[in-house]
Formats: structure tokens, sequence, C-alpha cells
């Protein structure tokens, strides 16, 4: 069973780093994500097997890497190549721990303004845009409450007053 493992490492390697590739390079223009985004991590995960067991079959050779300075220069190479995405983020939304894609930030930002800073969004005033949650149910004491507060004090997520907010104003 090890010879045929071994066998197949780097042509797994070869063809699942294909895969990677054109699926990725898909993701980063946008195109068919529906179709890449799992494909892309989930096969990008199995790739960890054939690596581990390419690294195993080549140990000595590998090691040798690390006598020449290529592959420290590489290491650190792909180390600050690594840092220069999460840096940002982390200097960004280090403070609230959050992150994600820039809608993610709006929503967020939504959810915790003022219903009078969110009803022009909705083609009222802040008093309308109260009655109107008011009579879907929800809690709402004055004006100055947040999406989130009003949600709260009804007893539902966040979510479902997200879901409810397009029916506004309708």
């Amino acid at each position: 069973m090890p010879s045929i493992l071994s066998r197949y490492a780097t042509p797994l390697i070869t063809g699942l780093f294909v895969v990677s590739l054109v699926s990725g390079v898909a993701l980063f223009f946008h195109l068919g994500s529906a179709w890449f985004h799992s494909m892309h991590e989930w096969l990008s995960m199995v790739l960890i097997l054939p690596f581990v067991l390419h690294i195993w079959k080549n140990w000595r050779a590998f090691l040798n890497y690390f006598k020449r300075p290529a592959m420290a220069v590489a290491s650190v190479a792909s180390l600050a190549a690594a840092l220069a995405f999460v840096v940002p983020v982390l200097m960004a939304d280090g403070a609230t721990g959050r992150s994600g894609p820039p809608e993610f930030t709006a929503v967020r930002a939504m959810q915790n303004a003022s219903l009078s800073v969110l009803a022009p969004l909705y083609g009222q005033d802040g008093n309308g845009l109260a009655e109107q949650l008011r009579e879907r149910g929800y809690t709402v004491e004055s004006t100055d409450m947040s999406l989130n507060a009003v949600a709260e004090a009804s007893g539902k997520s966040p979510r479902e007053i997200l879901v409810d907010l397009p029916a506004i104003g309708n």
C-alpha cells in the first residue's frame, strides 16, 4: 500500500494543483464563483494528503533545500506576502475582531445605526420606520434605537430584522 501511495503522491499533487490553480484564477476574476468556491476550498484541503506523502517520499532531498539560502529566501518571501494581506485586516478590524467582505461591514454599520439615520434609505422618517417595524411585531421604544437593539428588544435575531427590512417602504 505505501508504494501505491508514494507512486501517486506527485501525480495527485499535480492534478489537484491544476484544479486549485484554475478555480483560484476563476475566483480571483469573479467568474463562476458558485461553481468554484466549494471546489477550491475542499480540493485544496484534499491536496494536503498528497503533499504530505510527497514530502515523506522525498524527505532527504527536501532537507537539502534547507542547506541553501533559497529555502530561507522563499520562506521569508512567502511569509511577507501572507502578512501583506493579514496586517491591514488586523489593523482595520483588530479592535472588533471582525473582518470579511466589505458588504458585511456595510451590513454591520446598518445594524448599529439608529432608526432615524436608516429611515431615509426606506423613504421614511425615523417615526415612520419605527411604526413600520411595530406593525411587523417589533418593539421600538425610540428612533434612537439601532436595528440590533430593536431586534433584541423584540426577542428576535439581528438577521430576522434584516430579512423584514426590504418589505418596508414598498
